[in-house]
């Protein structure tokens, strides 16, 4: 059941990509997605080792001409990646492109002798995926209409708010008419609406994301930057750059909150990331990163840099407990490198629709049963809707789901656990003066008691002093 929803979703994210062919990965399981046609080396030298190597690969083993493998991006960047073209990306379908699986292969002999990767796929990083999509989609909040985790009361000072900044999809156009976002600043959303007046999918998810810090953290300066564009899926050998972009535009901030990666079925982090994160590493500034919501103890990336040597203090890496908090829900990624959990299943946030209710037609279709295996009452099967994206039942617009926004909504995945996370260390910072996040994240995991079940074993766990638990049905532990 789950390849649905992700061959569901790369569809959506290839319309939102028109001019860059996409393939699934790594073979023909739906793992991730990334560019046709293209893989990543260093600049300079190393490019051109990659590109002479290649070339000799698949004249000698493919049949492809000298011309096939060329340099698609010789400029250079601050991410310090060049793009390098293999084939025809037009050829084939989306499944998995054998070019460049082939360059990838070419180039084992020689990162063995240099004891690194020399090249990569150029992956789509996006907004949490599970199975390339959040937990769930947002509903209304009517069963609870107040904020989940509720507003902390706590004095704003300019002078000593916690500076953090959010990389996402930018914010609504009324974002601020909820008062705890009225001092927010940054990127709105390009287009929030289709041509029949419905929202888009993922619009808000900045919005949200803002909220949930600036209710854990009132005396915040939350900035919301759309480095991920509306539909939130971008390519590695871009990402990079954005993110240094955001930077010139804010200036390294005390916390940085991002709610997207990838996997790469690797262990040694994304090549089109190597000089940010080498960067971050050097400034005074915390990434709390989402695990990803693939149910999975695969790495995800950057999320997974938080245990690789070097970053442990940089980064720090955020599961998803279900809405009792007890257990890990059932669509967060972990493992040793998810470094603490907290609540990010039916959260309760700012969306949309303030004054002004605003329709939403659901893409994807609930499941029948979880997923994952679990056998609470979890997001893969409730609330129940059609969605217009649904193969299984051929749904139309017609036959979808709709419902009415109107202002707070609950949303579901690792995207949500983050800034609760963010905005807790944020707090510590303020109750305590600590004017390092890296310390104060330290300081937290260090103080915090809280413990949840997560894969039969037990992880630290951080909930907001205002989160209020939500029963869940049948609150059995996953078999």
């Amino acid at each position: 059941m789950a390849p649905q929803r992700f061959r569901e979703q790369f569809e959506q994210i290839q319309r939102a990509l028109p001019d860059t062919p996409l393939a699934m990965g790594p073979d023909d399981s739906a793992e991730f997605i990334y560019e046709k046609g293209v893989v990543l080396a260093r600049d300079g030298e190393e490019a051109l080792a990659v590109e002479d190597a290649v070339r000799a690969h698949f004249t000698a083993t493919e049949g492809l001409l000298p011309d096939d493998v060329r340099r698609a991006s010789p400029q250079t960047n601050r991410s310090g990646i060049t793009r390098i073209r293999v084939g025809d990306p037009g050829e084939g379908g989306r499944l998995a492109d054998q070019n460049v699986a082939g360059a990838l292969r070419a180039m084992r002999t020689a990162e063995g002798r240099a004891g690194r990767r020399l090249v990569s796929r150029n992956h789509v990083v996006h907004i949490s995926p599970v199975n390339c999509c959040p937990g769930d989609e947002p509903i209304p909040a009517q069963e609870n209409p107040q904020p989940n985790p509720d507003l902390a009361v706590t004095p704003y000072d300019a002078g000593t708010a916690v500076r953090v900044l959010v990389i996402d999809n930018g914010l609504t156009h009324d974002y601020r008419s909820y008062p705890a976002l009225a001092r927010t600043d940054g990127d709105e959303h390009d287009v929030e609406t289709d041509a029949d007046g419905l929202l888009k999918l993922y619009i808000g998810h900045g919005t949200f994301i803002a909220g949930l810090v600036a209710a854990v953290a009132p005396n915040t300066a939350i900035t919301v930057r759309n480095t991920l564009s509306d539909v939130g899926a971008i390519l590695e050998s871009e990402f990079g750059n954005k993110l240094f972009e955001a930077i010139d535009d804010s200036g390294w901030p005390d916390i940085l909150s991002l709610s997207a990666g990838t996997s790469n079925g690797r262990l040694d982090g994304l090549l089109g990331l190597e000089n940010f994160m080498r960067e971050l590493r050097e400034q005074p500034t915390l990434l709390v990163a989402a695990a990803g919501n693939n149910g999975s103890a695969t790495p995800f990336w950057p999320a997974a840099y938080a245990t690789r040597p070097g970053f442990e203090e940089a980064v720090l890496s955020v599961g998803a407990l279900r809405s009792d908090g007890e257990f890990g829900a059932c669509f967060s990624n972990h493992g040793p490198w998810v470094r603490v959990f907290a609540p990010g299943e039916r959260v309760t946030g700012p969306l949309t629709g303030f004054g002004s209710p605003r329709p939403y037609i659901y893409h994807h279709s609930t499941y029948d049963a979880c997923r994952y295996g679990y056998g609470y009452g979890c997001t893969c099967t409730h609330p129940g809707h059609t969605g217009v994206l649904s193969e299984d039942g051929g749904a139309t617009v017609g036959k979808a789901d709709q419902v009415m926004f109107e202002g707070l909504a609950q949303w579901s995945g690792t995207s949500f656990a983050t800034p609760v996370v963010a905005g807790l260390v944020a707090a510590h910072m303020t109750a305590t003066g600590e004017s390092d996040p890296r310390a104060a994240a330290r300081q937290l995991l260090e103080l915090n008691t809280e413990l949840a079940e997560v894969k039969g074993g037990h992880v630290d766990a951080l909930l907001p002093p205002t989160w209020q638990p939500v029963p869940v049905a049948n609150p059995s532990p996953p078999a």
